[in-house]
This record gives structure tokens, sequence and C-alpha cells, in this order.
């Protein structure tokens, strides 16, 4: 097991804390941790992150030290090497200048032609680390180093929602219109957040990204269809 520390955030929340670095086998322990968690009643909401675990609970029902011990106990049953599936959740993007003003600055920064950028991009399965600064934005893992460039230096002041676009090691996409500073490569049909769907989001953290790409035909016909467009999902078998 990795070292971690347990630290009150409030009077019914704790954080779990490991190391300070983006690492697939912390990403791993919290999110196992958090399965196992979830089953206890007295649990009242799981915050994964980077590297910490906050664990939400019910002060009236039970103490700090209780929660402290539950977690340490659940920490020393987690069995790591066992694979299991992962969900790996497709979304379309269509790579075009109009779609991702920065595609071509980003290609000619890795020194490749956009097909080939687009093929990179298009390859991995991206680890979602966590969800944040905007509602189902999530934070991918995995992305080709070559293919990798810094955010811009003057933020966007609007992005529009589906947009999908690189900023140093890390890849992402815009699930609402918001101002923002990385490099836009392409966008998706799909409408990432949607707080009318009985499940708003169509990801987790731990949760995988795939990016399949798409003409802008196909674009327009996801968009002018969405109602009845499925999203396509399969599992994967992932080992620590």
């Amino acid at each position: 097991m990795l070292p971690y520390e347990l630290i009150p955030a409030s009077d019914q929340a704790l954080n779990v804390t490991f190391s300070n670095k983006i690492d697939p086998q912390i990403n791993l322990i919290i999110s196992r941790l958090a399965a196992k968690l979830s089953k206890q009643a007295a649990i009242t909401a799981l915050l994964p992150a980077f590297r910490t675990l906050t664990v939400f609970y019910q002060p009236l029902e039970t103490s700090l030290e209780q929660i402290e011990a539950l977690v340490t106990t659940s920490l020393q049953q987690l069995d790591l090497h066992k694979g299991s599936e992962a969900r790996v959740v497709h979304i379309p993007v269509c790579y075009t200048t109009e779609f991702g003003p920065d595609l071509e600055k980003v290609a000619a920064h890795a020194k490749l032609d956009t097909a080939e950028l687009i093929k990179r991009h298009t390859k991995p399965n991206y680890l979602i680390y966590m969800l944040g600064f905007l509602p189902g934005f999530a934070y991918l893992g995995g992305l080709d180093p070559q293919i990798a460039m810094p955010r811009l230096t003057s933020p966007r002041a609007t992005i529009p929602a589906g947009s999908v676009g690189i900023a140093g090691e890390q890849t992402g996409m815009y699930p609402v219109v918001s101002p923002g500073g990385w490099q836009l490569i392409g966008r998706t049909p799909i409408k990432l957040f949607d707080p009318q769907r009985d499940q708003p989001l169509l990801y987790q953290a731990g949760d995988y990204i795939h990016f399949d790409e798409i003409s802008q035909s196909e674009f327009t016909q996801i968009t002018d269809n969405s109602a009845a467009y499925q999203i396509k999902v399969t599992r994967e078998q992932v080992k620590s």
C-alpha cells in the first residue's frame, strides 16, 4: 500500500491523501476505496480527485474516529492485484479547424501533420482521474507526450460546449460554454452534461474516454438526431 494521510476536512468530512503526483496506481487505490466505502450507510458522499478521496459522513450517526478506522481497515483489505473491467466511453469528435482552431498549431508544435496528430490523439484510452472546474469536465491522463502543448497565454473568453483540447500533458472536453485556455483541436456533438437526464454525466472518475474521429457530415447528423444517438460504451480489462 502506498503511503497516505487521513486529514479532517470539516466536522463531517475526511480527506484520504496520497503523494502529491498524478499516478495511475494512486487512482486505482482511490477508485477501489471509493467503491468499497460507497456501501457504508453512514457515508453520505465520496469525492475522488487526483491524489485525494474526500469522505463525507453523517456526524450524528458516526464519529471521525470511526470513519478513520473504517478507511484504514478498508485500505488494508483492498486487492490491488486483481484485474477489473473498466468502462470505456467513446466520444465522437470532429477534428477540423472550424471546431479546433488550434489544430494546425498543435500539429506544427509536435512536428506532425494534422492527420498524424489526430491519429495519435484518438489512439489511447484516457483514464479519468477526476472531474472538476466545470460540471463534467474530465481531467484525462494518457496523452501521447509528443502532442503535449502548453495552454494559451491568454485564455479565450468563450469556448463552445463540446470542444476538445490539450493543455500541457493532459487532454479534456468542455462540457458547457465556458472561458478557457486549452488548445482546441476538435469538438464533439454529444451533450456531455445535461441536468435533465437521469444521469447528467455520461462518465465518472475511474472510467476511460476514447475519442473516435468523425467527419463534419457525421457531426451534423449526430447533432440533428441527438435524442436518438446512443453513446458507445465498451469494457476492457485493466490491471494495476
